[in-house]
């Protein structure tokens, strides 16, 4: 493991000013997306795009890497809202979460923070709207808790 990836994965990962980070301890990889994806489902969220870095690197570089999934995460109504009220922040859309396997195979969940993202936009319209996927996106984060 390279000395940037080792300080990166042993930060205080609940500090990242860009999103909302978990490590899960005793739930394996498998379970963290099933329990993401579920979570996010019932918060009106489906997935649109499903990214395995691991398949990539392998398949395009011949380059071994930890298990690593982003998804990209919509609310219809919601993203409907955000472009109607600027036609651009399709450049900021979906939501993207990650599930990753950080040290001793512990697993690392990452949400993108919408109100981060958003912060980008100059128009105050959207700053209610972020506000909301946010707080939809960190139900996700506490519904998705250790389990063996």
């Amino acid at each position: 493991m390279n000395r940037d990836m080792n300080r990166d994965m042993n930060r205080d990962m609940n500090t990242v000013p860009y999103g909302f980070v978990k490590t899960l301890t005793n739930t394996p990889f498998e379970k963290v997306v099933e329990k993401v994806t579920e979570s996010l489902k019932a918060q009106g969220f489906g997935i649109l795009t499903e990214i395995n870095v691991k398949e990539t690197l392998k398949k395009k570089l011949d380059v071994d890497f930890r298990p690593y999934l982003i998804l990209g995460a919509c609310n219809p109504t919601l993203a409907h809202q955000a472009i109607s009220g600027e036609a651009q922040i399709g450049l900021l859309l979906p939501c993207n979460v990650v599930v990753q396997e950080g040290k001793d195979r512990d697993v690392i969940l990452s949400i993108a923070s919408p109100k981060a993202m958003f912060s980008l936009v100059d128009n105050p319209a959207m700053q209610g709207l972020a506000s909301e996927v946010e707080a939809r996106l960190e139900k996700v984060m506490a519904e998705v808790s250790d389990s063996p």
